[in-house]
């Protein structure tokens, strides 16, 4: 019993978090399987205004997008992430996964992802407070930022590859019935270690 404790102890000893980076190889496709009535962003966005464009550090963002979809503001907006991992042609899925069921109050949480990456950048907060991202004709004015494809302090197995992050939105109406329309896109890049 002593050796197999001094055996997990000495391993164990040797795992160290990482750092990793995502060099993007395209953004905002339409999803390959996404669920049942899923739309890709186009069809929720107007992104005409929007500059998206991929750069050595991340993603550098700047401009307005406006929403196309329209949902009553009192339909829950959930949002779910999840990244596959490419291997031998097929995209595996990883338990790297984040489930958001209210997007409209944490993109305004400075604790969440969805604020520190996405949505700290808007020029029209209180716009987005009142409408969400569900109401039609409601436009996210960005303040240009850059968007940093980092994940720190993982600890596990080395991660190395092709990644794909698939998002999707899906809207829940006073009931909690699932609403037919969701939207469904991917982020798709390889990802490397950082050296500190």
């Amino acid at each position: 019993m002593f050796t197999i404790l001094l055996i997990l102890v000495v391993c164990l000893s040797e795992i160290h978090a990482a750092d990793y980076m995502a060099i993007a190889e395209d953004s905002f496709l339409p999803c390959t399987d996404g669920p049942p009535g899923s739309i890709p962003v186009t069809e929720a966005f107007y992104l005409d205004d929007l500059v998206v464009e991929l750069v050595p550090e991340g993603i550098y963002v700047s401009g307005n997008a406006t929403t196309l979809w329209n949902f009553p503001r009192t339909d829950r907006l959930q949002a779910k992430v999840s990244i596959f991992h490419h291997n031998r042609g097929t995209w595996e899925p990883t338990v790297f996964n984040v489930l958001t069921r209210d997007l409209c109050t944490a993109i305004f949480d400075k604790n969440t992802y969805w604020h520190n990456s996405w949505f700290r950048n808007l020029l029209n907060e209180e716009e987005i407070k009142e409408k969400c991202l569900t109401t039609k004709d409601t436009v996210l004015a960005y303040n240009p930022f850059l968007l940093k494809l980092r994940a720190e302090n993982i600890i596990g197995p080395p991660l190395h590859g092709r990644y794909m992050a698939k998002i999707i939105f899906e809207a829940f109406d006073q009931n909690n019935e699932r609403r037919p329309t969701s939207l469904c896109f991917e982020f798709r890049g390889n990802v490397q270690r950082i050296r500190k």
